[in-house]
């Protein structure tokens, strides 16, 4: 009983009610987000799971302002959370960095150093040579993860400054080639450790 005196009283209908309304609003829109970033990579089997939490709790919001059509302030909370969650969702979708990429750097200089810097850090390289605008160009082609683009990136700064760098997106490749997870020990400096232990 004072539960539902308390949904109908002025702090539940002007305050707490919006609060959830908007806060509903962040959770799915962000969830759309990722569902439909998860579709263009085609995770087939996570985006329609997504995709059913969202829609349900789209509904939830939306039944509540149906419930309070003179309630002015559910209107500006339902908009206010849908800006809110699509911001927050292109924050996640950046911290997660997920899928692969095709970096494209064309340089009119000698680009052997940069080849040979992506390579010592195990990206996978394709380098051609080819003629521009302006002449001869050297064109070098590498497929990262997302997560690894900045260090790309400085690596292109770093050895050609005035390099033309582009990306663009990449849904499958038939062979990866990508950075190895460095181990903290290697396994001739673990082996001399065991034996020093042992020797102990």
């Amino acid at each position: 009983m004072a539960f539902l005196a308390f949904t109908h009283s002025g702090i539940y209908t002007w305050a707490v009610l919006p609060l959830l309304i908007f806060a509903a609003r962040i959770v799915d829109v962000s969830m759309g987000t990722i569902r439909i970033l998860l579709i263009s990579r085609g995770t087939k089997y996570l985006a329609p799971l997504i995709g059913f939490f969202e829609v349900l709790i789209w509904l939830l919001a939306i039944g509540q302002i149906m419930q309070n059509l003179t309630n002015v302030v559910c209107y500006i909370a339902y908009a206010g959370g849908f800006a809110t969650g699509t911001y927050v969702g292109i924050l996640i979708e950046e911290k997660l960095a997920m899928g692969l990429l095709l970096v494209r750097v064309v340089t009119t200089k000698d680009a052997s150093k940069l080849i040979e810097h992506l390579k010592s850090a195990d990206f996978g390289v394709t380098h051609v040579a080819a003629r521009g605008a302006a002449g001869e160009v050297r064109i070098v082609l590498s497929i990262i993860r997302r997560k690894n683009l900045q260090n790309v990136i400085e690596i292109i700064k770093k050895f050609h400054p005035q390099a033309f760098y582009s990306t663009e997106d990449i849904r499958f490749v038939s062979k990866e080639v990508f950075p190895r997870n460095k181990p903290i020990l290697r396994r001739g400096l673990l082996f001399s450790l065991l034996r020093q232990r042992k020797g102990k």
